[in-house]
């Protein structure tokens, strides 16, 4: 294997994340309505929990704004994006406008926003929140799904695919 080897004392953010990039993932956006107000980010940090009952669980970044709200909540909505819909990644992921502006939804049997396009809509009720350093890990009863087949969107080396 060729490569950089770094130790622990010695690893910066930036060799983290070139390390862990190498793994591809999935993308979705978490979406939630709080009083109101439509918000959601995107999410890379994403699976199944379990089957019975039908849990999922994501991860969520505890500095920014978006998530602090909507973890005040408990309704809330995952959409995982198709490969045509890196915009709507994009336009989830930028902090400080209207996410909401460019990306076209429509209303969840919840309230929550669905992204239209995405490949699967899953609505559930947050069930626990754990904190991990600088994100939280938040476990998600579902409680309603719709779905089609086509290529999800991916992330890896940090470029989408």
């Amino acid at each position: 294997m060729s490569g950089s080897v770094v130790d622990m004392t010695d690893l910066t953010t930036d060799q983290y994340r070139d390390a862990v990039s190498n793994f591809p993932t999935g993308l979705v956006v978490v979406t939630a309505n709080v009083a109101g107000e439509l918000l959601g980010f995107t999410c890379q940090t994403f699976g199944s929990l379990s089957l019975e009952p039908p849990r999922i669980l994501f991860a969520a970044g505890n500095m920014g704004s978006t998530w602090p709200k909507i973890k005040t909540v408990t309704s809330v909505a995952i959409s995982i994006l198709a490969d045509s819909q890196e915009q709507v990644a994009r336009a989830m992921a930028t902090s400080g406008k209207n996410k909401f502006e460019e990306v076209e939804t429509i209303e969840g049997q919840n309230g929550a926003p669905l992204i239209v396009g995405a490949l699967a809509h899953l609505e559930g009720e947050i069930e626990r929140v754990e904190n991990y350093g600088d994100h939280d890990i938040a476990s998600v009863v579902v409680n309603r799904v719709s779905f089609t087949q086509g290529t999800p969107l991916i992330y890896c080396q940090r470029a989408y695919k």
